[in-house]
């Protein structure tokens, strides 16, 4: 199975548990004299083995990611964590841009309003901000290439 794959099986089951959690809590109560449309025990037990096989399939996925040497050096692991940094890194530098420039505020309206002065340079932000932008798409664009190129370990 290639890592691809094994990442749309894994929010496949995950997506599963949270089907299986919200039956699970919607038949654990019935009133008294009345039958729950589906057994909350049964459905327990279907949840703790389609969370058994999440597990043993994201224990696989880790494998694969530490052990997956990626262009550029490194492993697959560090371009994760280089791809979570950037996207935390462009949204830090678009939400100060935001705020420097007074968006979603509103202009002086009299004489006697106090003036509001960037305290940061927008344009600089801006531009920082979309070379992050480039950056994350070279790297999830590298991310990509490998889980279609690389078998996931057992």
């Amino acid at each position: 199975m290639r890592r691809a794959e094994a990442l749309a099986e894994r929010s496949e089951a995950s997506r599963r548990v949270q089907q299986l959690r919200a039956r699970v809590i919607s038949n654990a109560r019935h009133q008294e004299g009345e039958t729950p449309s589906e057994d909350a025990a049964a459905l327990l037990a279907e949840a703790d083995q389609e969370l058994d096989s999440l597990e043993a399939l994201i224990r696989r996925i880790n494998l694969t990611n530490s052990a997956t040497e990626v262009v550029g050096g490194g492993t697959l692991t560090d371009a994760l964590a280089r791809r979570d940094v950037l996207r935390l890194r462009h949204s830090l530098l678009t939400a100060a841009a935001d705020a420097a420039a007074g968006s979603g505020g509103h202009g002086r309206q009299l004489r006697s309003e106090l003036v509001m002065l960037s305290a940061l340079p927008v344009a600089e932000l801006r531009r920082r901000a979309d070379e992050v932008a480039r950056d994350i798409r070279g790297v999830d664009t590298l991310i990509q290439r490998t889980n279609w190129e690389v078998e996931l370990l057992a």
